[in-house]
């Protein structure tokens, strides 16, 4: 591909985001960073991709306040590095591989990390009963215990987006180009329909 695309997908656990990612990268023959991203910013910062992974897409223990003033990001008392600078390193990450290629990135506040790039925004979501389906299959468990994850992941991925984006509001439809309810088209559809789009509106 020629141009410079570059797709970033927000998504509702359970929506099938991520599907959609890597049915868009098929398509587009673009690759797809989700938890690549992560063992990425390991390499590039010389941590453990685990200090990654444990911290991913989740609020760090400083607040935003600390985070922005003092940028002191090593809490010498437990002998780890906090969640802002993870943050910044894998921020530093994702404008690193825009930079050089397109690439469609999965979640992690990609589209307020690069909001000085041209990206495609997109929002997946679906409702909640299918969320539920979808993931209780997933993971062998109940509706009941697939309703309590979903609102606890979703309410992780709210609070992750907003801290670092200066409460930018995920999932709130005028942040994004584009919102999909997976549910009405599927995986491939949806991603027909994000390509479509995209050509129209000039991104991809």
């Amino acid at each position: 591909m020629d141009k410079h695309v570059i797709i970033n997908i927000g998504r509702q656990f359970g929506s099938g985001g991520k599907t959609i990612a890597s049915c868009l990268g098929e398509r587009l023959g673009i690759p797809v960073y989700d938890n690549e991203l992560i063992t990425k910013a390991a390499e590039n910062s010389g941590l453990s991709a685990s200090v990654f992974s444990q911290s991913d897409e989740r609020r760090g223990f400083l607040g935003l306040g600390s985070f922005l003033g003092s940028l002191r990001f090593w809490d010498s008392s437990r002998n780890v590095m906090n969640d802002g600078e993870l943050f910044r390193i894998q921020s530093e990450t994702i404008r690193d591989i825009a930079g050089k290629g397109s690439a469609i990135f999965v979640g992690r506040a990609s589209d307020y990390v690069l909001r000085d790039f041209e990206t495609l925004d997109v929002f997946i979501f679906a409702p909640l009963e299918v969320r539920k389906r979808t993931v209780a299959e997933r993971r062998g468990i109940s509706m009941e215990e697939a309703e309590e994850l979903i609102i606890r992941k979703d309410k992780a991925r709210k609070s992750y987006y907003d801290l670092y984006t200066l409460g930018d509001n995920w999932g709130v439809a005028s942040n994004y180009d584009l919102c999909v309810d997976s549910s009405l088209l599927g995986p491939e559809a949806s991603a027909e329909l994000i390509i479509s789009f995209g050509r129209q509106a000039g991104r991809i």
